[in-house]
């Protein structure tokens, strides 16, 4: 079964007297373990499709199921507790909190999650080693590269253990071989089975993904698959 299966999903703004169709008539699947790239245009409704895949917002028409539930059937409280256990996320400017420390902001999750302290010691120990940020665990955001940021933050999505991550423009804030780094880490974990759908203005990231799902006037234009044999270069 699709991990995530959409149907008929249509989103739309009101602004003053007037409406904006963000999404209009979507219908997607994508299947556990999956690498995809989200692209297209600004105001493609790139961004519209990511809030409404980690239940940030709610679509006005059509089903949105996830690991063969309906989640749009659910209250705020049902999809919140949907959101911290199976959707981790990724934004292209971190959104770590300045006060907190490298390891206080992986741990986060946990402990609004009711983690013991021990165990979230041990496991925040255990994602601050896998990353390569022992050596940052108690130093603050503004302390940290744009990388060592972008790390952390990958750190804190990741520490739910989540089925689906979810990246938008994750290196649009790096440099070029920073965002190499970044990229390589992402597809690591996709490797190791989650699924990895990624926002990107980026065609070289883009290309990256096995499948390129591509966006225009709020509705899904192309959707591209390469051969998993054929990696591509970068």
């Amino acid at each position: 079964m699709a991990q995530i299966e959409l149907s008929g999903i249509e989103r739309v703004f009101r602004l003053g007297d007037s409406e904006v169709r963000a999404l209009h008539d979507l219908s997607v699947s994508i299947d556990a373990g999956e690498y995809v790239a989200v692209m297209g245009p600004s105001g493609s409704g790139k961004s519209t499709l990511l809030n409404l895949l980690g239940l940030l917002d709610r679509p006005n028409a059509g089903h949105y199921r996830l690991e063969g539930r309906d989640v749009t059937t659910l209250s705020a409280d049902e999809q919140a507790e949907v959101r911290r256990a199976r959707i981790g996320f990724v934004f292209q400017s971190f959104h770590l909190v300045p006060r907190l420390t490298a390891a206080e902001n992986v741990g986060l999750p946990l402990m609004l999650a009711g983690v013991p302290p021990a165990e979230r010691a041990e496991r925040v120990a255990r994602a601050l080693r896998d990353f390569g940020l022992e050596a940052r665990a108690g130093h603050r955001p503004d302390e940290l590269s744009g990388g060592q940021r972008q790390r952390v933050a990958i750190a804190r999505a990741t520490i739910m253990r989540p089925a689906m991550l979810l990246a938008d423009e994750p290196t649009g804030n790096l440099d070029r071989a920073t965002g190499q780094e970044v990229t390589a880490l992402l597809e690591s974990l996709n490797a190791a089975g989650t699924t990895l759908i990624v926002v990107t203005h980026d065609p070289v990231m883009g290309a990256r993904a096995r499948r390129q799902l591509l966006m225009e006037d709020g509705e899904l234009r192309q959707d591209l698959r390469r051969a998993a044999s054929a990696p591509a270069d970068g």
